[in-house]
């Protein structure tokens, strides 16, 4: 008769029950962007033969000196100690949870002394008596999974430990990129203070041979005084540019996680403004651009995390069955713990019915489904960014590739002006001021050379930083 009465109050509460079901969506659920269907192959055309970049993608430059810049500051930068710290965040919680679907075995020693009421169920002689009472026991819990509720808790955990791994990942990227940029920003600083020293010297030989026309009634005082005002403009220009050297300097130090003086350390190396070629581009970039930007793939794993936490919440609604068990000894009084007769034992199932909470249920479910909205609005939003971000790389370099053709034809025609003045110099037809009036246009043409070439290089530097730096969507490096 009592287990008639259980199983009827079991079958009226799953009848109730079954009334709390997950709401419907008011609104259509939001669909994440398929990279494929998006009007770009044409854009994004590369180049035949181009390959994606590796991980250590910098090491392509062919500069030591960078490549320990970049080392260290993967090696040290608190911003990438945040990062692994939040990767061990998000692995303790996937351990959490696949510990959460495991058995639980807990082990207890309760000792109480009390006084027991002589009006309670307690009867005498211990009934108005004070006694001690102990329990020694292993107490066993397990929960029934019949609906896959705590696989799905893991599943979310999972992908939201490899959306930590990636971000880890693209924070690595965006340092190294910074590093980078830096780095050629401040190499070409040093070759504008080259520049410009040559400059101060070719003014000062102009004032000198300005002054000795002068004497010689071959110039007038006005000429000499033109001369003597570009000196000072140089060196004012000089003086900014050390400066701008210092800042540099300081920038790259703390980059790399270190103090002022490591940036002190950093000498010049003229062949990345000497007119070196870029990498080729890869063929089809849209198509794999998934997995090669990690700030994509955690984005993307974050859809997926939210998916699965979806499925948790409509898993509430269904009744939790734990199984409990519990073996031991318990007496009254200390002394009797472990007297024969004092074992204890027992097993049974628990069950919990969500029967009135179904508002708050709702309410969760609803939230999980916002977030999963949330989740891929923001995956579309990057991704749009992340293959507008690559066609701004690829049409940089082209353009840039224009410019640098006519800039050199530029120069070649400055160069071959400039030594035919120097060739009549040589025979006696013209004087050296000729000669320094030929050269000056070739400095002028050498600082937009150190401006294109350091935007190319600076370009390359953010198209590998497009390119996801050599990326794999993987296990995390944790685990």
């Amino acid at each position: 008769m009592r287990t008639e009465r259980l199983l009827l109050a079991l079958g009226c509460a799953a009848v109730v029950t079954g009334c709390v079901s997950p709401v419907e969506r008011a609104t259509p659920a939001a669909q994440a962007i398929s990279p494929a269907g998006l009007e770009s192959a044409r854009a994004l055309a590369g180049s035949p033969g181009g390959e994606w970049p590796s991980q250590r993608w910098w090491t392509a430059f062919g500069d030591t000196q960078l490549d320990r810049l970049v080392e260290e500051a993967l090696a040290g930068h608190p911003t990438l100690g945040s990062a692994r710290a939040r990767l061990a965040q998000a692995s303790a919680l996937v351990e959490a949870a696949i510990a959460s679907s495991t058995p639980g075995v807990t082990g207890g020693l309760d000792v109480t002394r009390q006084r027991f009421s002589v009006s309670g169920t307690v009867p005498p002689p211990v009934a108005g008596t004070t006694r001690t009472t102990a329990r020694l026991a292993l107490d066993f819990a397990y929960e029934l999974d019949y609906a896959g509720r705590n696989d799905a808790a893991i599943a979310a955990a999972r992908a939201s430990e490899f959306a930590a791994a990636a971000d880890a990942q693209a924070a690595r990227l965006t340092l190294a990129s910074a590093v980078a940029r830096a780095y050629f920003q401040l190499q070409s600083l040093f070759a504008l203070q080259s520049i410009t020293a040559r400059e101060l010297e070719q003014a000062t030989r102009r004032i000198d041979l300005t002054r000795q026309r002068v004497v010689a009634g071959l110039e007038s005082e006005t000429g000499l005084s033109r001369a003597e005002s570009v000196p000072p403009e140089l060196r004012a220009s000089r003086a900014q540019v050390d400066a701008a050297i210092a800042l540099a300097r300081n920038q790259l130090a703390a980059l790399s996680g270190n103090g002022p003086d490591r940036g002190l350390k950093i000498e010049p190396v003229v062949s990345h403004l000497a007119g070196q070629g870029v990498a080729a581009l890869p063929a089809m970039l849209p198509l794999d651009l998934l997995g090669r930007r990690p700030d994509l793939v955690a984005a993307r794993r974050r859809a997926e995390s939210a998916s699965r936490e979806i499925e948790v919440a409509r898993l509430r609604f269904l009744p939790n069955i734990n199984l409990v068990a519990f073996v031991g000894v318990a007496a009254l009084g200390l002394d009797r713990l472990f007297a024969a007769g004092s074992a204890i034992g027992g097993v049974g199932p628990a069950i919990r019915l969500p029967i009135f909470s179904a508002g708050g249920l709702q309410a969760s479910f609803r939230g999980r489904q916002a977030d999963y909205d949330l989740a891929v609005e923001r995956y579309n939003e990057l991704l749009l960014d992340a293959v507008r971000d690559v066609a701004d790389q690829v049409h940089t370099r082209r353009a840039q590739e224009v410019e640098q053709a006519e800039r050199s034809n530029a120069y070649v025609a400055l160069d071959r002006t400039h030594r035919l003045v120097l060739d009549r110099y040589r025979a006696g037809l013209a004087n050296y001021l000729d000669v320094l009036d030929a050269e000056a246009p070739l400095f002028g043409l050498q600082r937009a050379e150190t401006d294109l070439r350091t935007r190319a290089l600076q370009a390359e530097v953010s198209l590998y930083r497009a390119l996801g730096g050599g990326y794999e969507d993987g296990r995390p490096a944790s685990r």
